[in-house]
């Protein structure tokens, strides 16, 4: 066998930290014309903070992939499991840009 890697092939590593994940129940999305931020909130009921607990910075061509991918995804696992309820909640009134700059078309 050979040692070379195929072209094109990269080998990612998943620490046992990373692999753990960490649990969001909000996603709060701003952008500039250069990057887009995703800051992924846990927000508890009754404690008027919330903490961010994990921010990914994107270029605009890898949040439009990773908007693919996600809808890609949630359609797989719709026709498995059937269509995810938008149920609405706590989060309806919350402001998406947090006073970040407001979103553009």
């Amino acid at each position: 066998m050979s040692d070379k890697k195929e072209e094109g092939q990269v080998n990612i590593e998943l620490t046992e930290e990373i692999a753990e994940g960490v649990y969001s129940n909000l996603a709060v999305i701003t952008h500039s014309n250069t990057e887009f931020v995703v800051d992924f909130v846990r927000i508890m009921p009754g404690v008027p903070r919330a903490k961010v607990k994990s921010r990914i910075v994107l270029t605009p061509h890898h949040a439009k992939r990773l908007l693919k991918a996600m809808q890609d995804n949630i359609a797989r696992f719709e026709s498995q499991n059937g269509e995810i309820q938008d149920v609405g909640g706590a989060f309806d009134g919350i402001p998406m840009n947090f006073g970040g700059p407001a979103p553009e078309a």
